[in-house]
């Protein structure tokens, strides 16, 4: 199937998963650095184990700044509960203080005025940044059309033939991004995240009530 194709079909399933759970208006979540640390405590745990670790971060410390010229021991206390606790503290103290070297300060809000290219490649210039951090922070924070592609909406985009096989998940961010018309990124990354976890799970996917069904190439074969 060529791009235009695979725009064509992208274009249904935003329409009907849009009809399904209503229409979707981005909001800005977060400021960029906080989305960025949060992303970090949000790997390998669950979603409440990664808010708790970041509403107790920020509640013990006043700024980033602080965090940044803190001991990596004091940090990995305050986000013991989100797991991996001494890898992330190392993480999130290293990258604050790239960007407070590279930038003098911790406003990433310039990023909004690059090419999205230039931002991306930016923020994956940053230590142990890869394209799904990046893209969530560009995404949630700063409205820009970049994909995030987690593990429900790469098994989403497989199944209903929008990724090839053979294509990894770092390279299915640009994959899909490139069949999505720009203004449609954030909400058809929200309606994916909320079809794979309601209805196209990891197993047994609820195919006999998925409004995408009669379009899906892997629907009732899984």
């Amino acid at each position: 199937m060529d791009n235009h194709s695979r725009m064509m079909k992208v274009d249904h399933i935003f329409r009907l998963l849009e009809s399904e759970q209503g229409h979707m208006e981005w909001y800005p979540r977060r400021d960029p650095l906080s989305e960025l640390v949060y992303t970090v405590l949000s790997q390998h745990t669950s979603d409440v184990n990664s808010l708790r670790a970041y509403q107790t971060l920020i509640n013990v410390f006043n700024t980033w700044d602080q965090v940044g010229s803190s001991d990596v021991d004091v940090i990995v206390e305050a986000i013991w509960v989100g797991g991996l606790a001494r890898v992330k503290a190392q993480r999130i103290k290293e990258v604050i203080c790239v960007i407070k070297a590279r930038r003098g300060n911790l406003d990433l809000n310039f990023l909004a005025d690059m090419p999205l290219a230039e931002a991306k490649s930016w923020l994956r210039e940053l230590p142990g940044v890869g394209p799904k951090t990046a893209a969530v922070v560009l995404c949630f924070s700063l409205g820009m059309p970049s994909m995030p592609v987690d593990t429900h909406i790469y098994r989403v985009s497989r199944r209903l033939g929008l990724v090839d096989i053979g294509v990894s998940v770092d390279e299915a961010h640009d994959v899909l991004e490139a069949q999505i018309y720009p203004e449609r990124v954030f909400p058809l990354h929200m309606y994916m995240i909320n079809h794979g976890r309601q209805v196209c799970k990891a197993r047994r996917p609820n195919c006999a009530v998925c409004i995408l069904n009669r379009i899906c190439p892997s629907a009732f074969s899984v």
